[in-house]
């Protein structure tokens, strides 16, 4: 089962055309990458919250559907105070897939 939505990023490639694609691509790893770094129940969760609102965003322009389910429901419960009950490590992973898997697949596919 893929964590993509490959029609969202075919989508996407053809609005901003090749070149602009792999910049985007590229910037999104790289932001994503950091935000997933420093996620932590521990900080406020508040702060939380937009951090996942940020992935959740994120996740839904690149077709990362299983990830911006997770920081869906993570927002939510980080919005009612609830950060214990958020499963971090099953969106890290979410996003591990999902980037392993478009890594995988080349950009010239598209």
């Amino acid at each position: 089962m893929t964590t993509i939505d490959w029609r969202q990023l075919e989508q996407l490639q053809s609005e901003v055309g090749q070149d602009a694609f792999q910049e985007v691509v590229d910037l999104f790893l790289d932001e994503v990458d950091e935000v997933i770094a420093r996620l932590d129940a521990a900080q406020p969760a508040r702060a939380l919250e937009e951090d996942l609102h940020f992935l959740k965003g994120s996740a839904l322009n690149l077709g990362f559907k299983v990830l911006s389910t997770l920081c869906q429901a993570g927002e939510k419960r980080a919005a009612q105070g609830q950060t214990a009950d958020i499963d971090l490590g099953e969106i890290r992973a979410a996003y591990q897939t999902g980037r392993d898997e478009l890594v995988a697949h080349s950009a010239s596919a598209f």
